[in-house]
């Protein structure tokens, strides 16, 4: 359904593909090391590879890794998980008008499918949900061409790193490389002063809880930032899409 020629076919579908294609060297770096961190770390192959398939989360992916090895209880691992993730709630109540009027299944699909890359670039590409026919099939190819790239870009890699485990060493450092995809996204978003500042005190907010279990921090700061926008449009009539005049 969502690969099928009646999705290719459509121009954003190729657009959205292209548009992700810039940063899908970071993601498979991101996915071969995460692949190899798996593997390095005691799991097996197939633990590794089901993982993999079934999570398609990197951050969840690392934080679960050693807590798994060393043998924490299940509900550790899932509420570490669930603590990392918090951050597609958000995601997913912004998508929400987007993708209100599909079927269940392929809005859960389209959840299972959509990362933070393809988020970012198509709420960048399609600040306003569709108000037509046509405008919800061409919004729904550009997502889909975002995350074909992204799903395939890191699954290829990830299945490669645990592949090649052995012969890659941890120390190479490739993962980083997706966090640098993950910034050159962020700032080319920040065009207002509102997104500016949503970005600054995320940050600033996630270092200063740096000590909180379970990357709490990251929730944190996400948390705050939202919270504060919120309330910032509310008290100033803001606009978090309009652009600053020049």
């Amino acid at each position: 359904m969502f690969f099928s020629p009646s999705i290719r076919s459509q121009p954003e579908f190729r657009q959205g593909a292209t548009e992700m294609s810039s940063v899908a060297v970071g993601i498979g770096a991101w996915g071969l090391m995460t692949g190899v961190a798996m593997v390095k770390s005691g799991m097996s192959v197939f633990e590794s590879v089901a993982m993999t398939l079934l999570v398609y989360a990197g951050s969840s992916q690392l934080a679960a890794i050693p807590l798994l090895i060393a043998g924490a209880p299940a509900w550790v691992v899932l509420a570490t998980g669930f603590c990392v993730n918090l951050r597609f709630v958000v995601f997913s109540l912004h998508l929400r008008p987007y993708l209100m009027h599909m079927p269940r299944w392929r809005r859960l699909t389209h959840g299972y499918l959509t990362a933070d890359m393809s988020y970012a670039m198509f709420t960048g590409r399609y600040p306003e949900p569709p108000a037509t026919e046509p405008e919800k099939r061409a919004q729904e190819a550009y997502l889909t061409g975002n995350y074909f790239v992204t799903w395939s870009s890191w699954m290829g890699m990830s299945l490669l790193g645990i592949v090649l485990a052995n012969l890659i060493p941890q120390s190479w450092g490739l993962g980083f490389a997706g966090v640098l995809s993950l910034v050159a996204i962020v700032c080319s978003m920040a065009t207002t002063r509102l997104r500016i500042l949503a970005a600054l005190v995320a940050g600033a907010t996630a270092v200063a809880a740096y000590a909180l279990p379970l990357k709490l921090n990251i929730v944190a700061g996400i948390g705050v930032a939202v919270l504060l926008c919120f309330w910032l449009e509310k008290q100033f009539g803001l606009d978090p899409d309009a652009e600053d005049d020049k």
